[in-house]
C-alpha cells in the first residue's frame, strides 16, 4: 500500500489538474495520454501516476469530468432538492473523509458592527485544490478561500475587507487543526459571520451532498424566498468559506456553470472530484468504501447560535 500523499504533494498534483483543463478546453476532442503528457512536460508515466494519485482513476477516465458538459449532465442525473435548512440533523455523503462539522453564527448586533471586537488568526495552506488561506476565531474557522486563480494580496484583501473592524493576526498554528480535520477528518468548527439572509443561505448549502448539485431556485425555495433567487445568488457568492461550505455545486438551471468567486476552474475542478468518486463508488460494498463515501459528514447547528 502507499502512503496517501502530503498536503504539498497534492497541491502539487492540482496544479497539474489545473493546467490540464486548459489543455482540455483548448482541445477539440479527448487528448490521449501520450499527447496530454506532452503538452504538461512529463512522460506518460508521470502523468498517469499523477491523476491516480489525486483522482483515483486514468487521464483519460478522468477528461469527461472536466469537461463543459459535464455540469449540464449532473443537473440532469445527480440534482438534488435542497432540504429546509432548520439547523438540526442536517446530513450529506462525506466530502473525501468522515468529517463531522458543527457551526456557529453571529448575531446580526454582532455583523452590524463589522468585525469589531474580533481578532481571526489566518495561515495559508496546501490543499488538494491549491492554496488556500484560512482564517479562524476562537469560536471557529470563519473563512476559506483559493488562491490559484488570484493572489494572496486579493484573497487576503477580499476576505478581511468583509469585516474591516477585526483584529487580524498570521498564526498558522492556531488554523492548522481546523485545515487538518478539513483534509484529514475529525471534528470540525465553523464561525459563520454575515448578514441572517446569508446565514440561512450558508445552512441550505451544507444539506447538498456530495456528488450531487442544484440550482439557485432550488436554495431560494428551501429557505422560504422563491422570488429571491438574484439575492440568493449573491449570497451563495460571499460565502467565505469554500469547500467545506458546499457553494460549488450550486449550478444554474441550464446547467450553466454560473459563477465561482475563487475562480471556475476551481469549482470545475471541485465538481469533477466529488462526481468521480461518487460514481466510482455506487457499486462498491459499504465495507470497501473509504470513510470519503461510506460515512455521512454529520452537520449541525449549535444551539441557539442566531438570532432570528
Amino acid at each position: 500500500m502507499t502512503n496517501a500523499p502530503s498536503p504539498l504533494e497534492d497541491q502539487y498534483h492540482y496544479n497539474v489538474i489545473r493546467r490540464a483543463i486548459d489543455l482540455l478546453d483548448q482541445a477539440p476532442l479527448p487528448l490521449p495520454l501520450d499527447a496530454l503528457a506532452q503538452d504538461l512536460g512529463m512522460s506518460p508515466h508521470h502523468a498517469q501516476k499523477i491523476f491516480s494519485q489525486w483522482a483515483g482513476v486514468s487521464p483519460k477516465r478522468f477528461q469527461q469530468y472536466l469537461t463543459l458538459g459535464h455540469a449540464k449532465a449532473m443537473i440532469a442525473r445527480n440534482h438534488t432538492m435542497v432540504e429546509a435548512a432548520d439547523g438540526a440533523g442536517l446530513s450529506g455523503t462525506g466530502r473525501l473523509h468522515d468529517l463531522f462539522m458543527r457551526w456557529d453564527a453571529m448575531t446580526p448586533g454582532d455583523f452590524a458592527r463589522k468585525g469589531a471586537g474580533l481578532t481571526l488568526a489566518y495561515g495559508w495552506f496546501a490543499t488538494p485544490f491549491g492554496e488556500a488561506l484560512a482564517m479562524s476565531t476562537e469560536r471557529g474557522l470563519c473563512a476559506l478561500a483559493f488562491t490559484s486563480e488570484t493572489t494572496r494580496e486579493a484573497a487576503f484583501a477580499d476576505l478581511s475587507g468583509r469585516w474591516p473592524a477585526a483584529t487580524y493576526i498570521e498564526d498558522t498554528e492556531a488554523v492548522r487543526p481546523y485545515i487538518t480535520a478539513a483534509i484529514g477528518g475529525g471534528d470540525l468548527k465553523l464561525h459563520l459571520i454575515g448578514a441572517p439572509f446569508q446565514i440561512k443561505v450558508w445552512e441550505a448549502l451544507l444539506s447538498i451532498p456530495s456528488g450531487q448539485v442544484t440550482t439557485y431556485s432550488d436554495i431560494a425555495a428551501a429557505i422560504g424566498a422563491p422570488k429571491a433567487v438574484r439575492a440568493v445568488g449573491t449570497a451563495v457568492g460571499r460565502n467565505p468559506v469554500s469547500w467545506l461550505i458546499p457553494c460549488h455545486r450550486v449550478l444554474r438551471k441550464t446547467g450553466a456553470l454560473g459563477g465561482y468567486h475563487w475562480g471556475l476552474p476551481v469549482k470545475r475542478a471541485l465538481l469533477a472530484y466529488e462526481s468521480l468518486q461518487a460514481d466510482s463508488q455506487l457499486h462498491l460494498p459499504t465495507e470497501q468504501k473509504p470513510a470519503a463515501l461510506a460515512c455521512s459528514a454529520k452537520i449541525h447547528r449549535v444551539s441557539g447560535a442566531i438570532e432570528r
